[in-house]
């Protein structure tokens, strides 16, 4: 029998510093999130970063958190339960971090006799730091306590059809009636080195301005030029002229290189060139959460302001838009038919 696992990042369990703490813990001593060896990953997070961040973090997630609980559980639930009866097959929803583990997913299915089953990181564009985590771990979960399933990797959806014409109809519905200066297409960051990491050809990614327009294999698993590709394939679509938007990553840590231009940067210095109205969207997440709630939709709007801005408009994601749960389905019942 065949299912499906939908897995999104995680959420601590409540905005409360000891719930937080540990979920950071959990996150950030993933090997494939910050990629050093572990005793340097264990000192630079647990001996340095868990000193302040949980509180700074829990105060963050104070300001976004609803009556129901994190959003991006909330609505990550919402959209499962929409899929479901689309189609014909069990479909779980788990988290790579926190209590909603890929285990129990596979624990779900697997009592539900499912034997094969499709495993959809919700993230469009495909990086070490989110997709392969989630394969890797949901693999090894596999091999030790489900090995008669099966797995089979659902790639990233940055370019596929479905995906970009949800996304660009939703942006264009609250473009309506907003006479925009700029459109900020606002990405998370990765560390530059990770790009690098997950070239194929190990010499293709350059981060040279060029690279990521040149034809390449590498491109399959180049988060950059996958953000590139969807902003390209996006904009098209709205017939959006090139200089009335701008592409740039948020949520950088301290310390590496990261992918620039810098969204909170390149937003604060916008009113001193003339640049008073702009809408932001933020087409690494198909789910609201922290990084678009609060330093996107609050933070960002706030400091834009400060800054000389007027209008500030943030575009929600695609959540559990209806359109966007018909994709979804759709991509299920093409598998299920394979």
């Amino acid at each position: 029998m065949k299912g499906v696992l939908l897995v999104n990042l995680g959420s601590p369990d409540s905005p409360e510093p000891k719930d937080v703490k540990p979920y950071l813990d959990e996150f950030l001593m993933d090997k494939y999130v910050i990629d050093v060896p572990f005793l340097l990953r264990a000192f630079l997070v647990r001996g340095i970063i868990l000193r302040k961040r949980p509180e700074e973090s829990a105060h963050a997630y104070k300001k976004i958190w609803t009556d129901e609980g994190s959003p991006l559980i909330v609505l990550s639930e919402r959209m499962h339960k929409k899929v479901k009866p689309l189609v014909d097959i069990p479909v779980a929803l788990a988290m790579r971090y926190g209590s909603m583990t890929i285990e129990k997913g596979l624990k779900e299915l697997h009592d539900q006799g499912v034997t094969d089953v499709l495993l959809m990181p919700l993230y469009p564009q495909y990086a070490m730091a989110s997709t392969l985590t989630i394969e890797v771990l949901a693999e090894k979960i596999r091999k030790k306590s489900f090995p008669n399933m099966k797995l089979t990797n659902f790639p990233a959806f940055y370019n596929k059809t479905g995906f970009i014409k949800v996304l660009s109809e939703s942006i264009k519905k609250h473009l309506e009636g907003f006479d925009y200066d700029k459109l900020v297409f606002s990405y998370h960051g990765i560390p530059e080195r990770h790009i690098r990491k997950t070239d194929v050809t190990k010499s293709h990614c350059k981060i040279d301005g060029s690279c990521c327009a040149t034809a390449s294999e590498a491109h399959a698993f180049c988060y950059r030029h996958q953000c590139y590709e969807t902003t390209r394939l996006v904009t098209e679509y709205l017939q959006i002229p090139k200089d009335k938007y701008t592409l740039t990553f948020q949520s950088r840590l301290a310390g590496d290189k990261w992918l620039e231009p810098y969204t909170d940067v390149e937003i604060d210095n916008m009113p001193a060139k003339g640049i008073k109205k702009i809408a932001v969207v933020t087409p690494a997440f198909v789910t609201d959460c922290l990084e678009t709630l609060e330093e996107i939709a609050m933070r960002a709007d706030e400091d834009f302001k400060e800054n000389g801005g007027e209008e500030f408009l943030a575009i929600p994601c695609l959540n559990d838009d209806d359109a966007w749960c018909e994709v979804v389905a759709d991509w299920i019942k093409d598998w299920v038919k394979k």
